[in-house]
């Protein structure tokens, strides 16, 4: 029996304009409403984890009727209305975790270093409690090897895939990714794997659908874990870890659609 499905939302469940009844191209689709239908039919959990902030993915899991989502691309799980925090020492005080991560120079050490290739991804960077949120077109793991070289080791940069409204500065740019500064020991899989815990769900309970490559990082702790088309058409380099991957499969439609295509086949596969 299926117990959850671990589902992302921009660029895998939502369409043009993070819509829910459009496809990629702006098109009216039914098909991501149908797929949470069918999981919500089959007593399947919709777990949303997204790189948003904790109003935005609370009230979309509140209009699934979920009671269950991860936030801030897996800083933080909730469950049941208790939130575990997986931010290591880096936890609210006198300051917010966003504030402690500002003070510690690291947002700033990117922004010099990658002046022209990266900025803050305004206005969805306002606002946040923890991760501090960029678009642009850099190397996440080069971005990291910088940072533990120059003393923030217990940070991270998160490659959470393609930007779809580029800004002035970035508007000749074929391509534009999303990236979250969080806490190392933070992200999706590991909010998945809490999740599971706390839901006492086995691997083989549970499959996921996302489009980039930090969601791929769930395929550790699912049965299933599906890439929709379009992440590979904004992210050729992802084919690379595939290889290695193997219970990662590949939906032939984008957004709304792959995820479609991922519920119901999943679905129809386990009965």
């Amino acid at each position: 029996m299926i117990g959850a499905c671990y589902l992302d939302l921009d660029g895998t469940l939502l369409g043009r304009g993070a819509s829910l009844l459009h496809d990629g191209e702006g098109h009216v689709s039914l098909l991501g409403a149908r797929a949470i239908e069918a999981c919500l039919r089959a007593d399947v959990e919709i777990v949303l984890m997204s790189g948003r902030r904790r109003a935005q993915v609370a009230e979309a899991a509140r209009l699934f009727g979920q009671t269950a989502f991860i936030y801030e691309a897996g800083c933080v799980l909730s469950v049941d209305g208790e939130e575990q925090w997986l931010t290591g020492p880096l936890v609210p005080g006198e300051q917010s975790v966003y504030e402690q991560i500002e003070a510690s120079g690291a947002p700033a050490l990117l922004l010099e270093t990658y002046a022209g290739q990266l900025e803050y991804h305004e206005p969805w960077s306002s606002g946040r409690e923890i991760s501090h949120l960029f678009r642009g077109l850099i190397d996440a793991e080069e971005a990291d090897t910088l940072l533990g070289e120059s003393g923030h080791e217990n940070l991270r940069l998160v490659d959470n895939g393609a930007v779809h409204r580029p800004s002035a500065a970035f508007a000749g740019s074929a391509q534009l990714r999303a990236y979250h500064l969080i806490p190392a020991g933070a992200s999706k899989a590991a909010a998945v794997a809490a999740h599971m815990r706390t839901r006492g769900l086995e691997r083989a309970n549970a499959f996921a659908v996302g489009d980039s490559r930090e969601d791929l990082g769930v395929a550790e702790y699912v049965e299933t874990f599906w890439l929709v088309a379009n992440a590979l058409e904004r992210d050729p380099s992802l084919r690379a870890p595939l290889a290695s991957v193997r219970n990662v499969r590949v939906a032939q439609d984008g957004h709304g659609g792959g995820v479609y295509e991922a519920v119901i086949t999943t679905l129809a596969e386990r009965r």
